[in-house]
């Protein structure tokens, strides 16, 4: 008996090559600052809402005391500009010290016993996007010793300003380096966003790989015209895409807008539904200090969370798009289960449709289906029952 701890061990050492972090078995949940806050420096004359450890600390409380760390929001995280222009005397990044004063690994033990986790950001380039020194080749070993120094738990590494050769050898190389930390960080790389985000420049292989999550496609902007954009383009592309997703490795089709300023409340449901669907990190960008009540509640939504997070991990697909405008969507879940999206691209008034879940592929049994957003059950369906769903238009029936 005595052998089997050697035999376990010699299993374990086998598996651990590529990014065998253990991490992100689900997509990733939480708050980043991008899309909402920007690059506001201003702390003069714009305190609450500049980039600073003062902001990340309010969204950290926020996400602590009114319900998103148990509904699995649980990553604070920093985006760009965050900071000093210069590195140390020992060539090592450094927080702004008007802005962070007190320090990263201040704030990540600050976020540690609310039992949140931190994000930073770096850029494999001369200079980060919005212009703050970057992680060049010869930097990447410092840089992931310094962000695992600090007790950060996940990075994001961005692509502006460097090279396709550049790319090619830094993305596996941060990999490697963020291992050999020795600290668990998740680790999202952008690499695809730079090459087109499709094969033969981008290989998908090598990425579920080296890296947790990607950014496949252009960033989010606050309105429905780049969540249709984006979506769009995600399943236009799923035949690609959708094998590539599974525990571990996601792509990322980039931040929840919810709560903002661009987004009806239908089409805000029609967001969170989508990206539930695809499997994608659920990371808000929006001011928790202010969110509506109807944002909350689609945020902090049960049943869409728990489809985004089913452990089998399979990422859903579009199954069709009808002349009506309407589309439907689909994804396998754990314990037989399954999810569907009904979405109208109208822009009339409330669709009624018309089908049943033979049409949708589903094979003869005894159905019950939850609606996701009224709460209502409906059980007794077949296969064969046709049924009718009321869509809003540019929202959805989830």
């Amino acid at each position: 008996m005595k052998l089997l701890p050697v035999i376990f061990l010699l299993a374990l050492t086998s598996a651990t090559s590529a990014l065998d972090n253990g991490l992100m078995r689900t997509p990733p949940m939480g708050w980043m600052s991008w899309e909402r806050f920007r690059c506001n420096i201003d702390c003069e004359n714009d305190p609450k809402n500049c980039i600073s450890e003062n902001l990340f600390r309010d969204m950290a409380d926020r996400l602590a005391e009114d319900g998103w760390k148990e509904m699995g929001y649980d990553h604070v995280m920093i985006d760009d500009c965050w900071s000093s222009m210069l590195r140390d005397k020992d060539g090592r990044l450094q927080p702004d010290p008007q802005r962070f004063p007190g320090g990263i690994a201040k704030l990540a033990r600050y976020l540690h016993d609310r039992g949140l986790k931190l994000g930073i950001y770096g850029d494999l380039g001369t200079h980060t996007c919005g212009g703050y020194p970057g992680t060049t080749l010869d930097k990447i070993d410092t840089d992931a010793q310094t962000f695992a120094s600090w007790g950060v738990d996940f990075l994001k590494l961005d692509g502006c300003y460097s090279n396709e050769e550049e790319q090619q050898k830094g993305y596996p190389l941060m990999s490697k380096a963020l291992n050999a930390t020795g600290r668990p960080i998740g680790y999202s790389c952008s690499w695809p966003a730079y090459r087109g985000g499709l094969p033969p420049s981008v290989n998908y292989t090598l990425l579920g790989e080296i890296c947790n999550l990607w950014r496949n496609y252009d960033d989010i902007q606050d309105s429905w015209d780049s969540v249709q954009d984006i979506t769009d383009w995600f399943f236009d592309n799923q035949e690609i895409l959708q094998p590539e997703a599974g525990p571990g490795r996601w792509n990322d089709p980039d931040m929840l807008i919810i709560g903002n300023f661009g987004l009806s409340v239908d089409q805000s449901r029609s967001q969170m539904a989508l990206w539930a669907i695809m499997a994608a990190p659920l990371i808000m960008s929006n001011n928790l200090r202010t969110l509506s009540s109807e944002a909350r509640a689609i945020l902090q939504n049960g049943a869409a969370i728990a489809i985004n997070q089913d452990p089998m991990g399979v990422q859903g697909r579009r199954l069709l798009q009808e002349r009506s405008h309407i589309e439907v969507y689909w994804r396998p879940l754990s314990q037989s289960a399954s999810a569907l999206v009904f979405l109208s691209r109208r822009q009339d008034m409330p669709y009624r449709y018309h089908t049943s879940l033979a049409k949708l592929n589903y094979t003869a049994g005894s159905y019950e289906a939850y609606d996701v957003f009224t709460g209502k059950t409906l059980s007794g369906l077949s296969a064969t029952t046709e049924f009718t769903v009321s869509i809003n238009p540019s929202g959805v029936v989830m």
